[in-house]
């Protein structure tokens, strides 16, 4: 059974929604802003989540960003607002559908399902690259079959070069979504954390690509 959490402040939408996904026979939890999102995400595993942006106390974007730091769940997000731009962001930052209020039930149900085929499909979970495996929701690094012990920082940096795989990013992007929005520092960070990141990867430290002038990217090349 996939296990949903929905997130929005509007009390009426979030038991709509749930009343629909259990007829469905999918297992729901609630959130009604971003923090408690993130919390609950640190507690359980989601196979999909809804997001809302505007949401109070941490909007969805930022939440969004917080827990893609350290899950690679699929995110649909949900908004009220239903410029291009908006849709258009949402997308950017890697989200894997956007629905738009005022929205029919049956409507959000068939984009879950067809969102969940989709990853489950591609296997986004365990990527292996030679001998370096990549294991997103168990939070394993193994290099050769051994374990890495990487700090926290290095898991969401890697995590994050590695979703983005053969994408230039800057370092302050890196900043930006893996240090989050309330990080005080500057570019060097990135520099020492990537230095300490190849180390412990050791012939796989070379799948990190420095862009002179710009930041990194992941890259492998059998």
């Amino acid at each position: 059974m996939y296990k949903i959490l929905v997130v929005d402040d509007e009390a009426m939408i979030c038991s709509l929604l749930e009343e629909y996904l259990k007829y469905e026979e999918f297992e729901v939890d609630t959130a009604n802003d971003g923090l408690q999102a993130v919390s609950k995400c640190k507690l359980n595993k989601y196979d999909l989540i809804i997001m809302d942006i505007m949401m109070p106390k941490l909007d969805g974007i930022s939440a969004f960003k917080e827990i893609r730091k350290t899950h690679n769940t699929p995110i649909i997000m949900l908004t009220a607002r239903g410029q291009e731009y908006d849709k258009l962001f949402g997308f950017e930052i890697g989200a894997d559908d956007y629905i738009t209020k005022p929205f029919s039930p049956k409507e959000v149900v068939a984009r879950i399902k067809a969102v969940l085929a989709r990853t489950n499909q591609t296997n986004r979970a365990l990527l292996k690259f030679g001998g370096l495996t990549i294991d997103f929701d168990g939070r394993n690094v193994l290099v050769d079959g051994v374990k890495v012990e990487l700090t926290p920082k290095e898991y969401e940096l890697l995590f994050y070069l590695v979703r983005n795989k053969g994408l230039a990013v800057s370092r302050e992007k890196l900043l930006q979504d893996v240090w989050g929005f309330d990080f005080f520092g500057d570019d060097r960070t990135v520099d020492t954390h990537i230095k300490t990141l190849r180390g412990n990867l050791g012939t796989y430290r070379n799948c990190i690509i420095t862009l002179r002038g710009l930041g990194y990217k992941f890259e492998y090349q059998e």
